[in-house]
């Protein structure tokens, strides 16, 4: 994986489907996109019916027109696959490539990615169609980036069909060696779930009951590693038919999208590049963005990433599509270049005029060239053309947040001890908490190394390995800050629980002992000594080898502890046994930071984020008054030396080249 966009400065670019439109309007789109300042395109993402119109028939022609128009306007191109949604003639040839659901429906084409991820015969038309365009565009000048497919897992990640069923069965065989072993890993002593043979093996369908939970967490493993074998069948191609150009594909790290784990995905990347929309469905979906940047710069290693889709405005496809008030398209794009983008991308360029996206924003909207939404986009060209040097730059961070996407699957199943908890929730409170701090947290994996940070948060990471536990043992002794939350190291990696009390993996470690959850109902709180509030969960739980720093008044355990500290070594380890409300989850994140040393940049408030990289300082101001920011240099948005302080209106932004730096 290199770290390494293949555009120039902080480019921004589009997806751009100019089938959906007459030749006479191609010229036009490149002249536009030159005046917008569009560095890049994303080409040929659901183009297949029309490269390839029949099975023994391509028809690059106007592909090829399109492709001279692009690189003589001087527009790079990020060259996609086509093979996101097959043609009408595949699937009505081949209905047995389609997916099916976990109830046993097929589910037909007339939308996209109507393709199950282990067909064969999906695979060899998918194949044929890629080394044709490989062949073709491997080395045309424009092609700076190819894209396999189109955000991979996001309307199928999973395929419950008897061909994946199959492939299933490859992928347990190829995991446990024997069925004895996965008999123990599964637990199949429960319930008479025991196999003779790995073929009597089904992917998890609909079951009468509570099913198997380690079954469905080994099916969300397969579903991941096989979507990843697909996207290495591409890979491999361009690789050998086009090796000087980098391959990516679009990830999908959001909220709602836990399909992957693009911790496994990344070492096959030569670039992380992700899509991310925001979610007005969520409460803080400012917050949620900036916890998903966080992530994909995890993921890429703490390097640079590409954002390869985005939104103007509104999207078509969340109940109350908001739209984007004046400013907010420039604030949510350099968000985004703050936290490690090195290049933001929109879909798409024109917005359709038919089809199921229609309604969805783009640079050039319905209403055309002449619109306050185009401006607004011609200005934001212009704003990254602006901060260009920034490319490159790393985000600077000591605090680590664990993030594991096996514990998201595991916890997040069924049959536990309170519906409301979900693993997303406590890692997003707790990233919130510290940047709204000033603090830039690195989101990583539990295994990742940990020495250099100075405070590491451990939010509800159910699901634990043994070197996860002597990791954060060894950081602890070695001088380290570590916070861990309620429903964290209670099962191995088969879903296992660790017996002998919770937390599990770190009990030794926290010095607490729980014999007992006693999860809160909807609507009910607790309160601590402290004077804070909590809900959702509480646990029975003792303190033989560390401090008490806070217990509950009420509830169903008074004096219980629910917030414990243990020095160990030369460092802290903080254990958190119930959900903190907001003012109470930012006094602690407020103590953590300070006890251990955290770097904080002066002037962060709720609304007012800023963020560090390199020798740049980002203030983002999402606020409804100005304000003042300490900070010596140069803005490289206004073209004005910054002395003492930086004024930013409500609204706007700074990035400002500092001094000495």
């Amino acid at each position: 994986m290199t770290s390494s966009v293949p555009f120039d400065g902080i480019s921004m670019g589009c997806d751009y489907n100019p089938e959906q439109w007459p030749p006479s309007v191609w010229r036009e789109d490149v002249t536009l996109m030159r005046e917008a300042g569009v560095g890049f395109v994303t080409l040929g993402v659901f183009s297949w019916a029309l490269l390839q119109p029949e099975p023994d028939r391509y028809d690059f022609g106007w592909f090829d027109e399109v492709l001279e128009l692009l690189h003589e306007g001087g527009i790079a191109v990020d060259m996609a696959t086509a093979t996101a949604a097959p043609p009408p003639w595949l699937t009505t040839a081949h209905p047995e490539m389609l997916p099916v659901d976990a109830e046993g429906r097929t589910l037909w084409p007339g939308s996209r990615q109507s393709w199950c991820p282990s067909s064969p015969v999906f695979r060899e038309h998918a194949v044929a169609l890629v080394e044709q365009m490989a062949r073709r565009y491997g080395s045309h000048p424009a092609v700076r980036l190819w894209h396999v497919s189109n955000e991979l897992g996001c309307h199928i990640g999973k395929c419950w069909c008897d061909v994946s069923a199959a492939a299933f069965r490859r992928w347990l065989a190829n995991r446990y060696g024997s069925i004895d072993v996965l008999n123990d890993a599964w637990g199949t002593a429960f319930w008479s779930q025991h196999y003779r043979s790995f073929e009597e093996v089904l992917p998890p369908r609909i079951t009468p009951a509570v099913p198997n939970p380690t079954h469905e967490l080994d099916f969300a493993r397969f579903s991941s590693d096989e979507l990843l074998d697909y996207y290495r069948v591409e890979r491999d191609v361009l690789r050998r038919l086009s090796p000087d150009v980098p391959v990516t594909t679009n990830l999908m790290v959001s909220s709602h999208q836990s399909e992957q784990d693009y911790f496994s995905w990344a070492p096959e990347l030569d670039l992380i590049a992700q899509d991310h929309y925001l979610d007005a469905r969520l409460p803080h979906p400012h917050a949620e963005q900036s916890f998903t940047d966080d992530l994909t710069r995890g993921v890429a290693g703490g390097g640079s990433w590409l954002l390869m889709e985005s939104a103007t405005s509104a999207v078509n496809w969340q109940p109350f599509n908001v739209a984007k008030r004046p400013g907010e398209l420039l604030l949510d794009s350099l968000r985004h270049v703050a936290r490690g983008a090195d290049g933001i991308g929109f879909f798409q360029w024109r917005a359709s005029r038919a089809g199921g996206e229609k309604f969805h924003s783009a640079l050039v909207p319905h209403a055309g060239r002449d619109s306050e939404r185009f401006r607004e986009v011609v200005g934001l060209g212009e704003a990254l053309r602006r901060i260009g040097e920034v490319a490159g730059s790393p985000v600077e961070a000591d605090v680590a947040l664990l993030f594991d996407w096996n514990s998201w699957w595991a916890c997040d199943l069924s049959s536990h001890p309170s519906a409301e908890l979900r693993y997303v929730d406590a890692v997003h409170r707790w990233h919130r908490a510290v940047t709204e701090l000033g603090v830039t947290a690195d989101v990583v994996h539990p295994e990742s190394d940990l020495s250099r940070y100075r405070l590491v948060i451990v939010p509800t990471l159910y699901l634990s390995s043994d070197a996860t536990a002597a990791s954060l043992d060894a950081y602890v002794r070695g001088g380290g800050q570590l916070l861990v939350t309620y429903f964290s190291g209670i099962v191995d990696e088969s879903d296992h629980i660790r017996l002998g009390g919770y937390p599990g993996a770190f009990r030794e470690l926290l010095g607490v002992r729980a014999e007992e959850f006693a999860p809160l109902l909807p609507g009910t709180t607790v309160t601590l000594d402290d004077g804070s509030t909590a809900d959702r969960w509480t646990e029975v739980l003792t303190a033989p080898d560390a401090e008490v720093v806070a217990r509950y008044t009420d509830g169903p355990l008074p004096g219980t502890p629910a917030l414990t500290r243990r020095a160990v070594g030369d460092g802290v380890a903080w254990y958190l046994a119930t959900r903190l409300d907001d003012a109470a989850t930012a006094a602690l994140a407020d103590r953590l930071t300070r006890d251990a040393g955290v770097t904080r940049l002066a002037g962060a408030e709720p609304g007012v984020e800023l963020v560090r990289r390199g020798r740049y300082l980002f203030v983002l101001n999402r606020g409804h008054e100005p304000v003042k920011v300490p900070a010596h240099g140069y803005d490289l948005l206004t073209g004005v030396n910054v002395e003492g302080t930086v004024d930013v209106q409500a609204g706007g932004a700074a990035v400002v080249r500092e001094e000495g730096s």
